[in-house]
């Protein structure tokens, strides 16, 4: 590694978890002092990272068929939400669940099933086998119909009137370019804007912080949805940005003597971690 680089570096102060995030981790280490262990279903977050320092904790993550042999233990329910077979079994198994569901992902859920509930045919823009969407699918026993752009929505046969809900990460312009397009095919659309804006104002926060430096480096977890979409906004923005989930991804080469240097992530991403790559830049 070179050592005169002499970088200026920032970290984007709106960067780092969303209050969903730290709520969740809030309640974690609160137990994790209280009792030494704790059981949670699935990564409390999509930062591998965040998730090993938590293990050191006590913490032990588990899967729904860890979960299913599961009996008389308390559970941390992550940001992400559970569909409702999760709360079915733990019922089931004498489990407690620790209930850490971001609050906008419970309305959106709420918002689901009460559309189910009036027979409308629901579709949800958001990605596959997402921790999320499961959880937004079993509000309608799996009937909704997930898709992750306009043309794998237009290669299914539509009906007349559609229910559109999003994932709460989504783009809110991709959002409402797919509203437009279905309503410009004669299509009726109900759509529901139920996307989180402290998520979806990162990306104008995003671009007018990458315009300001010479090299961005974006930090997130390689899992995080969320961290590929606004690094792709940061890409668009600074073609001179780079994606790394630990501080020995980075490289001297990338950089020249007394270039500006902006760090930021997704909500996923620990400020610590941007703090431990804002500290190995300055070591270069």
């Amino acid at each position: 590694m070179q050592s005169d680089l002499h970088l200026s570096v920032r970290i984007d102060p709106n960067s780092g978890f969303c209050f969903g995030v730290i709520y969740a981790i809030q309640m974690a280490e609160d137990l994790l002092d209280e009792q030494g262990y704790l059981y949670c279903l699935g990564d409390i977050v999509h930062n591998d990272g965040e998730v090993q320092r938590l293990e050191r904790k006590g913490l032990r993550i588990i899967d729904h068929a860890q979960l299913a042999d599961l009996r008389d233990e308390a559970v941390l329910i992550r940001a992400h939400g559970e569909p409702p077979s999760t709360y079915e079994m733990a019922m089931r198994n004498n489990l407690t669940l620790i209930d850490a569901s971001c609050p906008v992902v419970l309305k959106l859920q709420n918002r689901i099933k009460t559309s189910f509930d009036k027979q409308e045919k629901i579709f949800i823009y958001g990605k596959h086998g997402h921790a999320e969407v499961l959880g937004l699918l079993g509000q309608t026993s799996g009937e909704a119909v997930v898709f992750e752009s306009l043309d794998e929505l237009l290669s299914h046969e539509l009906p007349a009137n559609i229910t559109l809900y999003s994932q709460t990460t989504k783009s809110t312009d991709s959002f409402y370019r797919i509203k437009n397009e279905l309503l410009g095919r004669g299509y009726g659309v109900s759509a529901n804007d139920t996307i989180c804006r402290q998520v979806s104002n990162r990306d104008q926060d995003l671009r007018r912080f990458a315009a300001n430096f010479d090299q961005v480096v974006f930090v997130s977890g390689t899992k995080s949805s969320n961290g590929k979409v606004l690094y792709q906004v940061c890409k668009d923005t600074n073609p001179q940005t780079h994606f790394v989930s630990k501080t020995d991804e980075l490289r001297a080469e990338w950089f020249a003597p007394g270039q500006s240097v902006g760090i930021c992530g997704a909500t996923s991403t620990p400020m610590w971690l941007m703090e431990q790559v804002r500290d190995a830049l300055l070591g270069l």
